[in-house]
C-alpha cells in the first residue's frame, strides 16, 4: 500500500499526468468562452487570459493568438513526450481518477484553511472566504472561474514565480531556500494585487488582499507538491464553488 502510494504521489505531478489533467481545464474554459463571447478574445473573460493573449497579439499581430496556442499544446505535448518516454509505462486512468478527487478535496478545504490563517493574521474571527465581485452574472462568473484555475496558475506561478526564482538563483547567486521564500512571497502579493486591476476587479479591502495573498501562497506550495494539473484543478473548482454558493 505504501508503496503504491509513493508510485502515485510521483507519478500524479510528472508532467505526463499533471499536464494532460490541465489540457480538458484549458479546453472546458477555451470552449465555453467562446460559446458565451462568440470570440476567443472579446467579452468578459479572466483577466490572467486576457493579459497573457494581449501580450502575444501586441507581439504577434493576428498572429499572437496562433503562437500562444502552439506555445501551450505543443510546449505541453513535448513535455508530455518526454517525461513518458522516460518512465517507459502506460497511461493509467485510475491516476487521472485520483488526481481530480485529489482536486475536489483540496478545493473542499481550500476556502477554510486559507480563511483560517487570514483570521488568524489579521485576528478578525469568523472569516472563512472571501467573495469575489459580482458586477458580472452567474454564468459568465462560471467560466472565468475555470479560465482563473488554467490561466491564473500559468502565469501567476509557471510563468511569474518560476522566472523570479531562475532570477533569485541564476542572477543574484541566492540559495534554494531563500529565493523560493521570495519568489513566493513577492508572486503572492502580485497574484493578490491582480485581482483589483480593471473594471471587473474587485473593490480592496485588507481582508480580501491578505486572504488572496495566502491563497498565493498555498497555491505556490501546491504547484511546487503536486504539479499543474492538481493545482490548476483546484483553484478552478474552488472558484466554480464559491461563484455557486455565493449565487
Amino acid at each position: 500500500m505504501a508503496g503504491m502510494l509513493k508510485h502515485y504521489l510521483s507519478a500524479s505531478r510528472a508532467p505526463r499526468y499533471s499536464v494532460l489533467l490541465a489540457l480538458p481545464l484549458l479546453l472546458l474554459y477555451e470552449g465555453a468562452a467562446l460559446l458565451l463571447t462568440g470570440s476567443p478574445v472579446e467579452g468578459v473573460r479572466n483577466g490572467a487570459d486576457v493579459m497573457l493573449k494581449s501580450l502575444f497579439l501586441s507581439i504577434g499581430g493576428t498572429y499572437g493568438l496562433e503562437a500562444l496556442a502552439v506555445l501551450l499544446v505543443g510546449g505541453g505535448a513535448l513535455l508530455v513526450w518526454r517525461d513518458r518516454r522516460r518512465s517507459g509505462e502506460p497511461l493509467k486512468g485510475a491516476v487521472f481518477g485520483w488526481m481530480l478527487a485529489e482536486s475536489c478535496l483540496y478545493a473542499a478545504v481550500f476556502g477554510v484553511v486559507v480563511g483560517w490563517l487570514t483570521a488568524m493574521l489579521l485576528r478578525a474571527p469568523h472569516m472563512l472566504a472571501i467573495q469575489g465581485a459580482a458586477a458580472i452574472d452567474t454564468r459568465t462568473r462560471l467560466v472565468t472561474s475555470l479560465g482563473a484555475g488554467i490561466y491564473e496558475e500559468l502565469v501567476f506561478r509557471v510563468m511569474l514565480v518560476g522566472a523570479l526564482l531562475w532570477g533569485f538563483r541564476v542572477v543574484f547567486g541566492m540559495g534554494r531556500g531563500g529565493a523560493s521564500t521570495l519568489a513566493v512571497s513577492i508572486g503572492a502579493l502580485v497574484f493578490s494585487a491582480f485581482h483589483y486591476v480593471g473594471p471587473y476587479g474587485d473593490r480592496f479591502t485588507l481582508a480580501s488582499f491578505v486572504f488572496r495573498a495566502i491563497a498565493g501562497v498555498v497555491f505556490s506550495v501546491l504547484y511546487v507538491t503536486r504539479g499543474i494539473g492538481i493545482t490548476a484543478w483546484t483553484h478552478a473548482l474552488y472558484d466554480v464553488g464559491l461563484t455557486l454558493l455565493g449565487g
